[in-house]
Protein backbone atom coordinates (compact mmCIF):
# COMPACT_ATOMS: atom_id res chain seq x y z
CA UNK A 1 0.00 0.00 0.00
CA UNK A 2 1.55 3.29 -1.24
CA UNK A 3 1.88 5.70 1.73
CA UNK A 4 2.16 9.73 0.82
CA UNK A 5 5.12 11.49 1.21
CA UNK A 6 4.99 14.56 3.89
CA UNK A 7 6.06 17.90 2.09
CA UNK A 8 7.15 20.68 4.24
CA UNK A 9 5.95 23.78 3.60
CA UNK A 10 8.14 26.37 1.43
CA UNK A 11 8.97 28.80 4.58
CA UNK A 12 10.25 25.98 6.69
CA UNK A 13 12.30 24.26 3.56
CA UNK A 14 14.17 27.35 2.62
CA UNK A 15 16.35 28.09 6.19
CA UNK A 16 17.47 24.40 5.25
CA UNK A 17 18.40 25.45 2.10
CA UNK A 18 20.01 28.16 2.28
CA UNK A 19 21.89 26.38 5.42
CA UNK A 20 23.33 23.33 2.53
CA UNK A 21 23.98 26.18 0.28
CA UNK A 22 26.43 28.01 2.47
CA UNK A 23 27.97 24.75 3.75
CA UNK A 24 28.61 23.99 0.26
CA UNK A 25 30.39 27.32 -0.65
CA UNK A 26 32.24 26.48 2.39
CA UNK A 27 33.75 23.47 1.12
CA UNK A 28 34.31 25.04 -2.16
CA UNK A 29 36.09 27.92 -0.42
CA UNK A 30 37.95 25.07 1.33
CA UNK A 31 39.02 23.52 -1.63
CA UNK A 32 39.93 26.80 -3.65
CA UNK A 33 42.32 27.79 -0.92
CA UNK A 34 43.75 24.40 -0.83
CA UNK A 35 44.45 23.60 -4.19
CA UNK A 36 46.07 27.49 -4.38
CA UNK A 37 48.30 26.55 -1.16
CA UNK A 38 49.28 23.48 -3.08
CA UNK A 39 50.41 25.34 -6.48
CA UNK A 40 52.43 27.99 -4.84
CA UNK A 41 54.31 25.20 -2.97
CA UNK A 42 54.58 23.72 -6.27
CA UNK A 43 56.21 27.12 -7.41
CA UNK A 44 58.45 27.31 -4.63
CA UNK A 45 59.56 23.58 -4.76
CA UNK A 46 60.42 24.39 -8.73
CA UNK A 47 61.78 27.34 -7.79
CA UNK A 48 64.19 25.89 -5.45
CA UNK A 49 64.91 22.91 -7.64
CA UNK A 50 66.07 25.51 -10.41
CA UNK A 51 63.09 23.65 -12.42
CA UNK A 52 63.22 25.01 -15.93
CA UNK A 53 60.32 24.08 -18.27
CA UNK A 54 61.59 25.63 -21.15
CA UNK A 55 64.79 23.79 -20.56
CA UNK A 56 62.97 20.52 -20.30
CA UNK A 57 60.99 20.86 -23.53
CA UNK A 58 64.22 21.92 -25.00
CA UNK A 59 66.00 18.49 -24.40
CA UNK A 60 63.31 16.15 -24.16
CA UNK A 61 63.82 14.84 -27.55
CA UNK A 62 67.09 13.41 -25.99
CA UNK A 63 65.78 11.20 -23.79
CA UNK A 64 63.31 9.95 -26.13
CA UNK A 65 65.84 9.42 -28.90
CA UNK A 66 67.97 7.33 -26.34
CA UNK A 67 65.02 5.14 -25.56
CA UNK A 68 64.97 4.53 -28.99
CA UNK A 69 68.32 3.81 -29.20
CA UNK A 70 68.39 0.74 -26.63
CA UNK A 71 65.78 -0.71 -28.91
CA UNK A 72 68.55 -1.14 -31.71
CA UNK A 73 71.45 -3.04 -32.95
CA UNK A 74 74.76 -1.71 -34.05
CA UNK A 75 73.87 -2.40 -37.25
CA UNK A 76 70.74 0.21 -37.00
CA UNK A 77 68.45 -2.77 -36.97
CA UNK A 78 65.47 -2.88 -34.68
CA UNK A 79 66.73 -5.56 -31.86
CA UNK A 80 63.73 -8.04 -32.67
CA UNK A 81 65.21 -8.43 -36.01
CA UNK A 82 67.87 -10.31 -34.28
CA UNK A 83 66.87 -11.37 -31.05
CA UNK A 84 70.35 -13.61 -30.61
CA UNK A 85 72.40 -10.71 -31.16
CA UNK A 86 70.59 -8.91 -28.98
CA UNK A 87 70.85 -10.84 -26.06
CA UNK A 88 74.64 -12.16 -27.28
CA UNK A 89 75.40 -12.45 -23.55
CA UNK A 90 72.53 -13.77 -21.90
CA UNK A 91 74.22 -16.44 -20.44
CA UNK A 92 77.23 -14.20 -18.20
CA UNK A 93 73.85 -12.04 -17.47
CA UNK A 94 71.80 -14.17 -15.79
CA UNK A 95 74.84 -15.70 -13.27
CA UNK A 96 74.99 -12.05 -12.43
CA UNK A 97 71.05 -11.88 -12.09
CA UNK A 98 71.41 -14.94 -9.89
CA UNK A 99 74.18 -13.14 -7.84
CA UNK A 100 71.57 -10.09 -7.90
CA UNK A 101 69.32 -12.34 -6.38
CA UNK A 102 71.53 -14.11 -3.77
CA UNK A 103 72.53 -10.88 -2.76
CA UNK A 104 68.77 -9.73 -2.08
CA UNK A 105 68.40 -13.11 -0.10
CA UNK A 106 70.67 -12.85 2.21
CA UNK A 107 70.28 -9.10 2.73
CA UNK A 108 66.66 -10.24 3.65
CA UNK A 109 67.61 -12.88 5.93
CA UNK A 110 70.09 -11.23 7.59
CA UNK A 111 67.99 -7.70 7.85
CA UNK A 112 64.78 -10.09 9.06
CA UNK A 113 66.07 -11.65 11.76
CA UNK A 114 67.73 -8.95 13.40
CA UNK A 115 64.46 -7.16 13.17
CA UNK A 116 62.61 -10.00 14.49
CA UNK A 117 64.99 -9.76 17.58
CA UNK A 118 64.64 -6.02 17.96
CA UNK A 119 60.86 -5.32 17.06
CA UNK A 120 60.02 -6.55 21.04
CA UNK A 121 61.99 -3.77 22.66
CA UNK A 122 60.84 -1.38 20.23
CA UNK A 123 57.14 -2.39 20.78
CA UNK A 124 55.27 -0.10 23.36
CA UNK A 125 53.13 -3.13 25.04
CA UNK A 126 55.45 -6.02 25.16
CA UNK A 127 58.69 -3.19 26.01
CA UNK A 128 57.87 -1.75 29.88
CA UNK A 129 61.72 0.02 29.51
CA UNK A 130 60.76 3.23 28.27
CA UNK A 131 64.49 4.02 27.40
CA UNK A 132 65.57 1.15 25.64
CA UNK A 133 62.17 0.95 23.52
CA UNK A 134 63.41 4.89 22.64
CA UNK A 135 67.31 3.76 21.35
CA UNK A 136 65.22 0.81 19.66
CA UNK A 137 63.15 2.94 17.67
CA UNK A 138 66.24 5.36 17.10
CA UNK A 139 68.08 2.49 15.70
CA UNK A 140 65.38 1.63 13.79
CA UNK A 141 64.86 4.85 11.79
CA UNK A 142 68.62 5.43 10.99
CA UNK A 143 68.79 2.31 9.66
CA UNK A 144 65.90 2.80 7.37
CA UNK A 145 66.68 6.83 6.26
CA UNK A 146 69.86 6.11 5.23
CA UNK A 147 69.58 5.12 1.57
CA UNK A 148 70.69 1.71 0.87
CA UNK A 149 73.51 2.91 -2.01
CA UNK A 150 75.15 5.09 1.02
CA UNK A 151 75.23 2.07 2.85
CA UNK A 152 77.05 0.39 -0.26
CA UNK A 153 79.33 3.05 -0.90
CA UNK A 154 80.64 3.09 2.70
CA UNK A 155 81.14 -0.79 2.73
CA UNK A 156 82.66 -0.71 -0.83
CA UNK A 157 85.38 1.48 0.78
CA UNK A 158 85.94 -0.51 3.36
CA UNK A 159 85.65 -4.23 2.01
CA UNK A 160 85.85 -3.84 -1.54
CA UNK A 161 84.22 -4.19 -4.45
CA UNK A 162 81.79 -7.44 -4.83
CA UNK A 163 78.85 -8.95 -3.18
CA UNK A 164 79.53 -8.26 0.37
CA UNK A 165 78.27 -4.87 0.53
CA UNK A 166 75.55 -5.15 -1.20
CA UNK A 167 74.63 -8.03 1.53
CA UNK A 168 75.34 -5.87 4.51
CA UNK A 169 73.72 -2.49 2.96
CA UNK A 170 70.61 -4.00 2.37
CA UNK A 171 70.66 -5.94 5.73
CA UNK A 172 71.00 -2.94 7.50
CA UNK A 173 68.38 -1.80 5.58
CA UNK A 174 65.97 -4.13 5.75
CA UNK A 175 66.82 -4.33 9.49
CA UNK A 176 65.17 -0.56 9.79
CA UNK A 177 62.02 -1.75 7.70
CA UNK A 178 60.58 -4.76 9.35
CA UNK A 179 61.98 -3.49 12.45
CA UNK A 180 59.23 -0.97 12.79
CA UNK A 181 56.68 -2.86 10.67
CA UNK A 182 57.16 -6.18 13.73
CA UNK A 183 56.96 -3.69 15.73
CA UNK A 184 53.31 -1.94 14.88
CA UNK A 185 52.20 -5.89 14.06
CA UNK A 186 53.24 -6.56 17.90
CA UNK A 187 51.40 -3.55 19.07
CA UNK A 188 48.54 -4.66 17.90
CA UNK A 189 48.07 -8.02 19.37
CA UNK A 190 45.37 -9.70 21.02
CA UNK A 191 47.08 -8.74 24.95
CA UNK A 192 44.82 -11.36 26.66
CA UNK A 193 47.22 -14.78 26.17
CA UNK A 194 50.34 -12.21 26.98
CA UNK A 195 48.43 -11.63 29.92
CA UNK A 196 47.61 -14.56 31.03
CA UNK A 197 51.56 -15.99 30.37
CA UNK A 198 52.63 -13.72 32.66
CA UNK A 199 49.76 -14.84 35.25
CA UNK A 200 51.60 -18.24 35.26
CA UNK A 201 54.37 -16.61 35.82
CA UNK A 202 56.31 -16.88 32.61
CA UNK A 203 59.64 -15.13 31.94
CA UNK A 204 59.33 -12.42 29.20
CA UNK A 205 61.06 -13.88 26.31
CA UNK A 206 58.51 -17.03 27.37
CA UNK A 207 55.86 -14.56 26.83
CA UNK A 208 56.88 -13.35 23.82
CA UNK A 209 57.62 -17.30 22.31
CA UNK A 210 54.26 -18.49 23.69
CA UNK A 211 51.63 -15.94 23.56
CA UNK A 212 53.02 -13.26 21.13
CA UNK A 213 54.72 -15.02 18.56
CA UNK A 214 52.14 -17.44 17.01
CA UNK A 215 50.21 -14.36 16.50
CA UNK A 216 52.58 -12.34 14.68
CA UNK A 217 54.38 -14.78 12.92
CA UNK A 218 52.42 -14.96 9.57
CA UNK A 219 51.82 -11.42 9.33
CA UNK A 220 55.77 -11.45 9.43
CA UNK A 221 56.49 -13.74 7.01
CA UNK A 222 54.08 -11.93 4.62
CA UNK A 223 56.25 -8.61 5.31
CA UNK A 224 59.61 -10.67 5.04
CA UNK A 225 58.32 -11.41 1.55
CA UNK A 226 57.42 -8.09 0.57
CA UNK A 227 61.01 -6.56 1.63
CA UNK A 228 62.48 -9.37 -0.32
CA UNK A 229 60.52 -8.23 -3.43
CA UNK A 230 61.75 -4.54 -3.21
CA UNK A 231 65.16 -5.52 -2.44
CA UNK A 232 65.86 -7.93 -5.60
CA UNK A 233 64.81 -4.34 -7.57
CA UNK A 234 67.21 -2.51 -4.76
CA UNK A 235 70.32 -5.32 -5.86
CA UNK A 236 69.71 -4.48 -9.03
CA UNK A 237 71.19 -1.22 -8.80
CA UNK A 238 74.05 -1.80 -6.20
CA UNK A 239 76.06 -2.68 -8.70
CA UNK A 240 75.97 1.41 -9.81
CA UNK A 241 78.57 1.62 -6.63
CA UNK A 242 80.38 -1.62 -7.10
CA UNK A 243 78.47 -3.98 -4.62
CA UNK A 244 78.25 -6.45 -6.84
CA UNK A 245 75.38 -7.86 -9.18
CA UNK A 246 73.69 -7.36 -12.65
CA UNK A 247 73.82 -3.73 -11.66
CA UNK A 248 77.83 -3.46 -12.57
CA UNK A 249 76.72 -4.88 -16.39
CA UNK A 250 74.17 -2.76 -16.64
CA UNK A 251 76.37 0.78 -15.54
CA UNK A 252 79.27 -1.00 -17.48
CA UNK A 253 76.79 -1.15 -20.81
CA UNK A 254 75.44 2.89 -20.29
CA UNK A 255 78.60 4.18 -19.88
CA UNK A 256 80.15 2.32 -22.90
CA UNK A 257 77.51 2.88 -24.84
CA UNK A 258 76.49 -0.43 -25.45
CA UNK A 259 72.79 0.83 -26.25
CA UNK A 260 70.95 -2.97 -26.93
CA UNK A 261 72.74 -3.94 -23.86
CA UNK A 262 71.02 -1.90 -21.93
CA UNK A 263 67.81 -2.86 -23.16
CA UNK A 264 68.54 -6.36 -22.96
CA UNK A 265 69.88 -6.45 -19.26
CA UNK A 266 66.85 -3.98 -18.55
CA UNK A 267 64.08 -6.37 -19.82
CA UNK A 268 65.99 -9.45 -17.92
CA UNK A 269 65.65 -7.31 -13.98
CA UNK A 270 62.16 -6.51 -15.25
CA UNK A 271 61.47 -10.30 -15.90
CA UNK A 272 63.20 -11.51 -13.13
CA UNK A 273 61.44 -8.84 -11.21
CA UNK A 274 57.95 -9.72 -12.78
CA UNK A 275 58.27 -13.64 -11.88
CA UNK A 276 59.90 -12.59 -7.99
CA UNK A 277 56.80 -10.66 -7.37
CA UNK A 278 53.97 -13.27 -8.72
CA UNK A 279 55.65 -16.04 -6.46
CA UNK A 280 55.93 -13.94 -3.52
CA UNK A 281 52.32 -12.47 -4.05
CA UNK A 282 50.55 -16.13 -3.93
CA UNK A 283 52.85 -17.14 -0.82
CA UNK A 284 51.84 -14.19 1.15
CA UNK A 285 48.38 -14.45 0.07
CA UNK A 286 48.41 -18.51 1.04
CA UNK A 287 49.86 -17.24 4.49
CA UNK A 288 47.25 -13.98 4.63
CA UNK A 289 44.44 -16.67 4.22
CA UNK A 290 46.21 -19.50 6.66
CA UNK A 291 45.76 -16.98 9.23
CA UNK A 292 42.33 -15.88 8.63
CA UNK A 293 41.11 -19.50 8.65
CA UNK A 294 42.31 -19.89 12.06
Amino acid sequence: MATAVTRLPDHQIAPHLAAYDREQAAKRRAGLFGLAILLVLILVASHVAEVEPAKFAANIHQFTSYIGRIFHLDNGQFVLTDPAEWFWGWKKWLIHIGDTLLIAYLGTLLGAVAAFLACFAASSNLSPNSTARFIARRVLEFCRTVPELVFALIFVVAFGLGPMPGVLAIAIHTFGALGKLFAEVVENIDMKPVDGAIATGASRWQVIRYAAVPQVLSNFASYSLLRFEINVRGASVMGFVGAGGIGQELIEAVRKFYYSDVSAILLLIIATVMVIDLVTERIRHRLIAGEQRR
